[in-house]
């Protein structure tokens, strides 16, 4: 072997050690990447918050006796009595005797207003009114001298005392006197009615409750101003607190329009409370508004509850169950599963599925719908009270944060 083969032997090849480092690089930038492109999917599938709207799985109401369910529809609580009170003026409030939860009865008093104004307005007007009588009954006592003059000018006249003149003269005066007398009897009625409308300004300074019920809400403070108009570039208050008369309280359901025929005015009703899930409440429809919805397709039902109870409160979810008379009908198993919003069932991957919220995530869980119930369904594979998601967005996934409305 020559010199120049061992020369080449002893060199070092840097070649190879570079472009292996060059391969590691490559391959930590590609995970990179591939971290980073994961940790998006999982901000923007599962730790950005989706707002949706929650709904109870519940079991089918039991009929009646005698009776069975034609129709199913959810609604909600509404007070048919239901009022924002406000003064009638603007002011100041001096005094809140209100807060939320009380009972109050009609013309109890809830606040009061800076009265200083409207005090010194009646006393003004009490002054006018005391100084119209005084000059009314001036004006009375010369008319009763006057018409004494009169009679004393006429036996004198008679006497041929006195010209005939003289009596016309004292006539006149008496005449005169009487039309006074009527033109300040006239500014009397106008000063009293000044007193009448001071005392009405002054009573507005006192805020009372129009009927009896129960306050939901108090909307002022002391110090605060209050008008029946908004004003003062949104620091004016329109209103004091509101009162809701709980003995008004009903229902109010939307109809699917194709299932509407199947209601009709006192037919009888069972409601279940989503916050008393085992609690049924008899009723029965009060009327069907003759109008529908174009956006929803549904029409209105109002329904009267047949038993009054404090737990019962406005704004509360409920399910109705229209009954129809069923003593001639063979009587039928009770359906299995439980009634979900049909919005709720949706198809992922070719099965049927819907979005249970546990926690602050949804669960994709699979279930097997039936029938179908008015504007709810009837699903298999879900427990009684499940929350689910009403009408899950299309991108909602399998573990997506979520947030009910």
């Amino acid at each position: 072997m020559d010199q120049g083969e061992l020369l080449k032997q002893l060199r070092i090849d840097r070649s190879e050690p570079e472009a292996r480092s060059r391969g590691w690089i490559v391959a930590l930038v590609i995970g990179f990447a591939l971290a980073f492109a994961a940790g998006a999917w999982w901000w923007l599938r599962g730790g950005a918050v989706i707002e949706v709207e929650a709904a109870t799985a519940a079991a089918p109401s039991s009929a009646a006796a005698g009776s069975t369910a034609v129709l199913q529809a959810t609604g909600y609580v509404v007070a048919r009595r239901q009022a924002t009170v406000s003064a009638q003026i603007t002011g100041t409030l001096t005094q809140v005797l209100i807060e939320e939860g009380e009972r109050v009865e009609k013309g109890q008093v809830l606040a009061t207003l800076e009265d200083t104004a409207q005090k010194a307005m009646l006393a003004q007007a009490r002054a006018n009114l005391r100084s119209a009588q005084a000059q009314l009954l001036q004006a009375r006592t010369q008319l009763a001298q006057n018409q004494r003059d009169l009679t004393r000018a006429d036996d004198l006249v008679a006497r041929q005392l006195v010209s005939r003149q003289a009596a016309e003269l004292a006539r006149t005066q008496v005449e005169s006197q009487r039309a006074l007398v009527d033109a300040q009897a006239k500014q009397v009625e106008v000063a009293q009615a000044s007193v009448a409308g001071a005392q009405v300004q002054l009573d507005y300074c006192t805020v009372r409750a129009p009927f009896t019920g129960v306050v939901i809400a108090k909307a002022a403070q002391v110090g605060e101003i209050v008008s029946p108009l908004s004003a003062g570039g949104g620091f004016t208050r329109t209103g004091v607190g509101t009162i809701v008369d709980m003995d008004s309280l009903e229902i109010e359901v939307d109809v699917n329009e194709s299932y509407i025929q199947r209601v009709s005015a006192n037919q009888p009703t069972e409601a279940v409370l989503d916050a008393y899930q085992n609690w049924k409440i008899p009723g029965h429809v009060i009327a069907i508004i003759p109008t529908a919805d174009r956006s929803k397709a549904t029409v209105k039902v109002r329904v009267a509850f047949e038993q009054k109870d404090a737990r019962i409160v406005p704004d509360m979810g409920v399910r109705v169950s229209f009954l129809e008379d069923a003593k001639d009908q063979p009587q039928q198993a009770a359906p299995t599963g439980v009634l979900v919003p049909a919005t709720g069932v949706i198809q992922r991957d070719g099965k049927d599925a819907v979005f249970v919220i546990e926690g602050d995530r949804a669960r994709l869980r699979k279930v097997t719908p039936g029938q179908s119930m008015g504007d709810l369904r009837l699903v298999e594979g879900l427990a009684a009270g499940t929350r689910i998601v009403r009408a899950p967005p299309a991108d909602l996934v399998d573990g997506a944060r979520v947030r009910s409305k």
